[in-house]
């Protein structure tokens, strides 16, 4: 396995033995590792240890972190600083100060000159002390200082006497109250929501109170608050909860109702006390933003055709298995929303009731202090002539057996159990107490289910490293792989929503008969296989061929199977073909291509501020939209553009269209020799710092070649040294332009070469 930082390993073998680093590189990874890193973690050297000896060998200087330039975060975009994870330090009109843990970083380079316009000079620190500047310096913590800015920061912690408690809570209370807390509030659960949080974490700690919003079903933290602040913001958040403020000491769990913009939101609030303070858990239920749909799950068609059939059955019972927050009780709505009709009865009992579904549905809440079970609620249920009833979950014994009893006389009942995969949900009704034949009558079927997250469409990359060697047998020869990378839209994380992988257990004749006999989960699985059902890793694995999803997600969810899919007599995974022949996927993913990443620009011109404009900022000058239709300066000349730079080339070709060129492509020198041949261009665009062949090899054999000695050559590069500009002249360029570029100043350029090349009338 290579190491991102390969250059690394001549310097680290003064620190730990060949026999080490070997040990290293056998190890399994989904993606190449940095070395570095891995050394600090496994405590095989520190991180002055390596930042010393890389310094002293390269002769590099080291960056000073503890004072940052301001201005580096508006000058330099946080994307492009999270991509190339170097942090920006001081900033001047001529040239710009990163610290990076590769400092050979090339392309790091060019990109952040050709963003910033001035010259990069790269300082050396250590990765991990990299990442945590970054969230630094990026995070917004403004708006939080100027809302707790007008509060007493003079609080502090005192042992309270029993005589102090009821100023204690006095001043709670007045606190919870001060504008500022209620606005911070506000703000929390505003951002939260739009956010697309499921959860709000707030967990009180020695520096300070740490919010974090659970997107996707990851955390991610977003704000550090003070801890002068804490208090009264946990105490403003059990007051709109209707929680007792004056009990720290027991668990509490409360429900609030907001609206913002104008739509409810229902929240979910539960307190923990824990040794610095009490730790709160917001959910949050918006319903708006919840399609209880199947369709809205991103289920494969014939899982979702399962699922439907199974809904047919007018008795037995059907059970979504999964751990907690795997969206069981969303696809549990979603199939009530299947049945649901004017000539249905359902019911349902929950704890608690998550979303209000509407007409037709009477929705009862556990309540076990006053007596209101699931068993019992369920029991009075069943004389309210139901025709379906779904159950929250199966916790014990008793709920089982009136959920079975229910399903045997006539009703359709639907829960949930808490198991890994399907075949163990009938072992784990069997260890509440519930006899096998009884459950092989009732049971019709089992979901289980996973939710792994959608890569982002608009920053994807196709994956060029092979997939970590447990897995690779079930990758087709040929499939296109993606990985996720980063941006605005899907706040740095490479990924933007979810969906469900599932596998469907029908019951057969074959199953009931081992069910009854008390066959164990492996020998249920074998039969349930045989029957086609598809196990939760291999729908997974759909996704991933379909692209729209990384094998590092699906990794992350779910364990690789020890045994070969192939060799169970289960029905066959459907394999899918390459990316390119696959039928599109839904209408938020970008159809894969098996060249280059999904395009971001568009053919036709956006005004500023829309989606373009975080490509164009790239360029040394803004651009302007046109006024009166496209101009027609190209002439409709035809222009190869060659560079290894997927966005710069998107970026020119964007620009060159509107003045009326016809754009070829090519992104390395082999490429650009044989599109020469194919579109015989009027001029070419030829970047110097080409893989393979480089750009004055390409130059020289143009020059070479008697059909393509005259074409015009404009070479632009990042090299603007004399030395190269000299060169590339003597090679026979037409004229040299330095990146980064004036928007206007590259189509006058070629505008004048072709000039100069016409013929006069």
């Amino acid at each position: 396995m290579q190491f991102t930082d390969e250059w690394l390993v001549p310097t680290v073998e003064r620190l730990v033995s060949a026999e080490v680093l070997e040990r290293l590189r056998q190890t399994e990874s989904a993606a190449p590792v940095c070395l570095w890193t891995t050394l600090v973690q496994q405590r095989l050297a520190t991180d002055d240890d390596v930042l010393r000896a890389a310094a002293a060998r390269f002769r590099l200087p080291i960056a000073d972190m503890s004072q940052l330039d301001g201005r580096v975060r508006e000058t330099v975009p946080e994307q492009l600083a999270r991509r190339f994870s170097v942090l920006p330090l001081r900033l001047t009109d001529s040239y710009l100060e990163v610290a990076s843990s590769n400092p050979f970083d090339i392309d790091a380079e060019k990109g952040l000159a050709f963003a910033t316009g001035r010259e990069v000079r790269i300082f050396l620190a250590p990765p991990s002390r990299i990442q945590e500047k970054l969230d630094e310096v990026y995070r917004d913590t403004d708006v939080v200082s100027r809302l707790l800015g007008n509060m007493d920061n003079g609080l502090e912690v005192t042992q309270l006497t029993d005589e102090d408690h009821l100023a204690d809570l006095g001043a709670s209370l007045d606190e919870a109250s001060q504008r500022p807390v209620v606005r911070l509030v506000d703000l929390m659960l505003s951002d939260g929501i739009l956010s697309r949080a499921s959860d709000i974490h707030i967990e009180p700690g020695e520096a300070g109170v740490a919010v974090r919003y659970r997107i996707d079903g990851v955390l991610r933290q977003v704000m550090n608050i003070p801890r002068s602040a804490g208090a009264p913001l946990i105490s403003r958040i059990k007051i709109i909860s209707g929680l007792d403020i004056a009990d720290r000491l027991r668990p509490q769990d409360g429900r609030a109702r907001v609206a913002v913009n104008g739509s409810p939101v229902d929240l979910r609030v539960s307190t923990l006390p824990a040794s610095l303070g009490e730790k709160v858990v917001i959910r949050i239920l918006n319903a708006k933003a919840t399609v209880l749909s199947l369709e809205s799950l991103g289920m494969l068609d014939d899982e979702r055709a399962a699922i439907a059939n199974l809904l047919n059955n007018k008795e037995g019972i059907i059970l979504v298995t999964g751990p907690t927050g795997s969206g069981k009780t969303t696809t549990l709505y979603s199939a009530l929303r299947m049945v649901q009709s004017e000539g249905v009865n359902i019911v349902t009992v929950e704890d608690p009731v998550e979303y209000r579904l509407g007409k037709g549905v009477v929705q009862v809440q556990v309540h076990e202090k006053a007596g209101l079970t699931f068993a019992t609620a369920l029991r009075s249920i069943l004389r309210q002539d139901p025709d379906v009833v779904l159950v929250g979950e199966i916790r014990d014994r008793e709920t089982a057996q009136v959920a079975v009893q229910a399903s045997l006389t006539g009703h359709l009942v639907l829960s949930t159990l808490h198991t890994n995969d399907a075949p163990n949900a009938v072992t784990r009704l069997v260890d509440m107490g519930m006899e096998a034949y009884k459950i092989a009558s009732a049971l019709r079927g089992v979901i289980a289910q996973r939710l792994m997250r959608r890569m982002c469409p608009t920053c994807r990359e196709v994956n060029e490293a092979m997939p970590v060697e447990r897995i690779r047998k079930y990758i087709p020869t040929g499939t296109v792989l993606y990985r996720a990378v980063g941006c605005p839209d899907c706040a740095m994380t490479g990924y933007r929503g979810r969906f469900s992988i599932v596998e469907v257990l029908t019951m057969s004749p074959e199953l009931e008969r081992r069910i009854g006999a008390g066959a164990t989960a492996d020998r249920l699985a074998e039969a349930a296989r045989a029957n086609g059902m598809r196990s939760i890793f291999e729908s997974g694995l759909q996704h991933v061929l379909r692209g729209e999803t990384t094998i590092e997600e699906l990794l992350r969810i779910v364990e690789v199977p020890q045994h070969d899919l192939n060799s169970t007599p289960a029905a066959p995974l459907h394999t899918i073909p390459p990316a390119a022949a696959v039928a599109p996927p839904p209408a938020e993913v970008a159809p894969p291509r098996p060249s280059s990443p999904p395009p971001r620009i568009p053919q036709s011109w956006s005004p500023p501020g829309q989606e373009l404009s975080g490509i164009f900022d790239l360029l040394e000058e803004p651009l302007e939209p046109r006024e009166g239709g496209t101009r027609v300066r190209g002439q409709g000349a035809c222009v190869l553009l060659v560079d290894d730079e997927d966005q710069l080339r998107r970026v020119m070709k964007d620009l060159l269209e509107r003045d009326g060129y016809r754009i070829a492509e090519a992104r390395d020198g082999a490429e650009a020799m044989v599109e020469v041949d194919r579109h015989a261009p009027d001029i070419i665009v030829l970047d110097l710092n080409l893989p393979g062949m480089d750009g004055y090899s390409v130059l020289s054999q143009l020059r070479s070649r008697p059909a393509t000695r005259d074409i015009p050559v404009v070479v632009l590069t990042a090299k603007g040294d004399e030395d190269n500009e000299v060169r590339v002249f003597e090679l026979g360029a037409d004229d040299f332009l330095t990146k980064p570029f004036r928007a206007r100043a590259l189509s006058a350029r070629l505008e004048a070469v072709l000039g100069r090349r016409r013929p006069s009338a």
